[in-house]
């Protein structure tokens, strides 16, 4: 058997969390990470898994719930020459446990049938013996210890099917009978892995013992709680004397004060800094202003003599451009009223023209009057059909993603709902025949029928009375779904529906009503193109036409002919026009461009006349403006002087803000402490003055004394066990040459294991428990509970794979699983135990946790890693 993936879901540190491990896949799995991370977590519950059955809440499964209580639920998806199956168990709460086979998706088994499959997985059956999980965190199990049964059994069966019963080489019936005797007396008293029998006298006094043990050990708590709750008012009697003391509070007043005078100077010096620096920065202002000032009148002087020359050259250019375009303008003047007297000549003929074209239009207009009237009628009742359809749009339109939000909560209801009915109990009574029918909440409760409780029910039982039966629900079990009630009861007022049905009725009906408007749209569209008011506008024209324009005669082609000849006049005018046009623009052009050029000189001479001022007084302005400069850069670099001072013996505004607030905290801290301190006094006062009125140290010496004498009772049944216990070893030892031939294969397994980590070692195995009892190097033997912790590691873990390879050879393959298992190991050892961990891995699944990071990415292999997990646990 192969373990493929594991999950779990509240399972101790993970309350109402699930994190499952994927991708566990053959040889070397590790999975490192730092404590408290859940790796011990994940052995336990896979070790649940398969070794608890889920009806039973042993100590081992209570350890596995949270301190918040709940229900631990542990997955795992296995991998047997069968197939592909998942097992899941369900603790506590809920019970319940299941078989899937993956590769169908069907539920192979579940309850008793399921923990069946799991002990034929775990005993023998497809894939292999109880040691699936076989080093824990913190036990190397080579300790002497009670070993368990099953364990040792397992071991056994594996080498007598490998190496043959021990009996056919011992013998011996007498023997047996005195074995047999000796273990029928301690038969009653313990069991066969010597612990207390279940109705035996030495599991009574042992549970006597034990519930006097928890009497003392709580009365012993309530005593240690009065004596720390003393201790404990003293100390704070002396930290509420040590905060009250007066010079202890004048001094973090004083603190505080200092720190706000330091601060509220460095704010004062800060304020004036920046005044400082507003002054330079303004004084750098106009020296900049009077710099630029300076300049440009300099400038300006140069401009203004260069000005002169330019003027004198654009006023002769402007007198010849005035010549040139007098000339041009008579030849445009000619050609211009030759082309107005063709156009007069063309206008009247067109006019006469236009009217003769709309006398015929009119006539055709008369014509097509009555026709286009009737289109606007039936355009107009489109129209008023298209609004009242739109009015009625508007009362029946319904959002369609309000419908559509109605519809998820209706949904959303009734899974919530569902699933409330599915967690509430049930009442179902099977009557006798002839029986009359019994009364729930006022109505018949039929045979064999089923009905949910949801708060309180009344069962009325004629002869006895009322059955009152509640679920004591807890407050909020409905929340979510009132809250979609809620919004679904919002949602039908807002749309003005009562359900929604009501509400897809109306979406059809706002539907078919939009079909109609479009509809009518489109004829309306069909009627009138261009819309009513254009028809409208196209029937008042036709009717306007006056009945005097409709007698108009004239000859058209005469007509025709005169615009003909009157085009021809205008174009042979206007190409004459158009030649002279061509001289007076650029004459125009030119003249214009002189203009220009007159106009920028003149603007200029104004700007810089405007700038310079008089020419007596311009050379003592420049003067002026230098002193001005000067007196600028004076005051600037004062000004920055000041600032930079100012800049540098600035204190720390910062410092003296953190050093207020320091000084504020640590008052409002000793104020805030004297506060709690003094509530808590008076907690401790209460809690001393009621464990001093019961008297409780009285009554845990009087508990005492009854332990010691049910520990008495005790101890006398176990010397009894335990010489009854030698007696049968010292019968069995004549066996033990004999299991020599029982370890041979373990040896020849582990031998090159070991010679991977030791030179010139033996091992001599316990006959009892089948695993390591001591070892032999240098020519000295020594006990294996004397050895270094790591070295008893290390021969466990070989024990360990040198087991799993006999099974793997026995057609029995099981992974081993190593819970923080090398953590005494040096580094030299550990790499070669991490060869070894390889060397097996060929056949077989080995899994590791470690909180070893750095140590353990030296060991290879596939990389495991928790992930967030969900179940579905509908």
């Amino acid at each position: 058997m192969k373990i493929a993936a594991l999950r779990l879901y509240n399972v101790r540190r993970f309350a109402r969390q699930g994190i499952a491990i994927e991708g566990i896949g053959d040889g070397v799995n590790v999975l490192c990470a730092a404590n408290e991370f859940g790796k011990s977590t994940s052995f336990e519950a896979l070790h649940a898994l398969f070794f608890q059955p889920h009806t039973g809440v042993p100590k081992d499964v209570r350890r596995l719930q949270p301190y918040s209580g709940g229900n631990p639920l542990v997955e795992a998806d296995i991998v047997v020459p069968e197939g592909r199956f998942r097992l899941t168990k369900q603790f506590i709460g809920g019970k319940r446990a299941s078989v899937v086979d993956l590769a169908i998706g069907r539920l192979v088994a579940q309850a008793d049938e399921a923990e069946r499959f799991i002990a034929g997985l775990i005993r023998g059956g497809t894939a292999g013996p109880a040691g699936l999980l076989w080093v824990r965190q913190g036990n190397t199990g080579l300790e002497k210890r009670k070993e368990d049964e099953d364990e040792r059994q397992v071991r056994e069966s594996l080498l007598t099917s490998v190496q043959g019963e021990v009996e056919a080489i011992t013998g011996g019936r007498r023997m047996s009978e005195i074995i047999a005797a000796c273990e029928e007396e301690l038969g009653l008293l313990v069991t066969p892995t010597l612990k207390p029998k279940s109705g035996g006298p030495y599991l009574k006094a042992i549970g006597e013992r034990d519930l006097l043990a928890e009497e003392e050990r709580r009365l012993a708590a309530e005593v240690e709680a009065l004596r720390q709750a003393l201790d404990e008012r003293a100390k704070t009697l002396r930290r509420l004397a040590e905060l009250g003391n007066a010079e202890e509070k004048a001094a973090r007043r004083a603190a505080v004060e200092k720190a706000a005078a330091a601060f509220e100077a460095a704010k004062a010096h800060a304020e004036k800094l920046k005044a400082a620096e507003a002054e330079a920065a303004l004084a750098r202002h106009r020296h900049d202003g009077a710099e630029r000032e300076l300049a440009a009148f300099r400038e300006a002087l140069a401009r203004a003599g260069a000005l002169r020359a330019e003027l004198a050259g654009a006023e002769t250019r402007r007198v010849e451009a005035l010549s040139r375009r007098g000339d041009a303008a008579a030849a445009v003047e000619a050609a211009t009223a030759e082309v107005h007297a063709a156009e007069t000549e063309e206008r009247e003929a067109r006019d006469l023209l236009a009217r003769l074209d709309a006398a015929l239009r009119a006539r055709q207009a008369a014509q097509e009057l009555e026709v286009l009237r009737d289109r606007l009628r039936q355009a107009e009742a489109r129209r008023g059909g298209v609004e009242q359809a739109e009015a009625a749009l508007a009362l029946l339109a319904i959002p369609a993603e309000a419908v559509e939000q109605l519809q998820r909560l209706e949904v959303e209801i009734a899974r919530l709902r569902a699933a409330e009915e599915a967690r509430l109990p049930s009442l179902r009574l099977a009557y006798e025949p002839g029986s009359a029918p019994l009364m729930l909440d006022g109505e018949p409760l039929g045979p064999d029928e089923e009905r949910a409780i949801h708060d309180v029910a009344r069962l009325a039982l004629p002869g006895i009375g009322t059955l009152t039966i509640r679920t004591n629900r807890p407050a909020g079990a409905d929340t979510a779904r009132k809250t979609a009630e809620r919004g679904r009861a919002e949602l039908l007022e807002s749309l003005g529906v009562s359900d929604l049905a009501a509400a897809r009725r109306r979406q059809v009906e706002a539907q078919e009503k939009a079909a109609e408007r479009d509809r009518l749209r489109l004829e309306l569209r069909h009627l009138a193109p261009d819309g009513l008011p254009k028809l409208r506008e196209e029937v008042a024209r036709r009717a306007a036409v006056l009945p005097e324009a409709l007698e108009l005669k004239a000859d058209p082609e005469e007509t025709h002919a005169a615009v003909q000849r009157a085009e021809a006049r205008v174009g042979t005018a206007r190409n004459r026009a158009r030649e002279t046009q061509p001289l007076q623009a650029r004459a125009i052009e030119a003249h214009a461009e002189v203009e220009a050029v007159l106009k920028a000189h003149a603007g200029e001479r104004a700007r810089l006349d405007a700038l310079l001022g008089p020419e007596a007084g311009r050379e003592a302005r420049e003067q002026a403006l230098a002193a001005a400069h000067a007196d600028g850069q004076a005051v600037f670099g004062s000004a920055a002087a000041h600032a930079d001072g100012l800049r540098a013996a600035a204190p720390d505004l910062a410092s003296a803000e953190a050093a207020l607030r320091r000084a504020t905290s640590a008052e409002d801290a000793a104020t805030q402490e004297e506060s709690r301190l003094n509530v808590a006094l008076a907690d401790l006062n209460g809690r001393i003055r009621t464990r001093s009125d019961e008297a409780v140290e009285e009554v845990w010496q009087e508990a005492r004394d009854r332990l010691a004498a049910a520990e008495a009772r005790v101890s006398a049944f176990e010397t009894e066990v335990a010489v009854l216990d030698r007696l049968r070893t010292a019968l069995q030892e004549s066996r033990s040459a004999a299991r020599d031939l029982y370890l041979r294969p373990v040896l020849t397994e582990l031998r090159p294991l070991l010679g991977l980590l030791f030179d010139d070692i033996d091992i001599t195995f316990d006959e009892k428990t089948l695993l390591p009892q001591a070892v032999r190097r240098n020519g000295q033997e020594e006990e294996v509970d004397r050895l270094s912790g790591g070295m008893r590691e290390q021969l466990s873990v070989l024990t360990r794979l040198a087991f799993a390879r006999l099974l793997a050879h026995d057609g029995r393959p099981a992974p081993v699983i190593l819970d923080d298992a090398l953590v005494y190991s040096d580094d030299d050892r550990i790499e070669r135990m991490f060869d070894a961990l390889h060397r097996q891995a060929r056949e077989q699944q080995i899994i590791v946790f470690s909180c070893r990071q750095r140590a353990f990415s030296r060991l290879g292999g596939t990389v495991l890693q928790m992930q967030p997990w969900q179940p579905d646990l509908a």
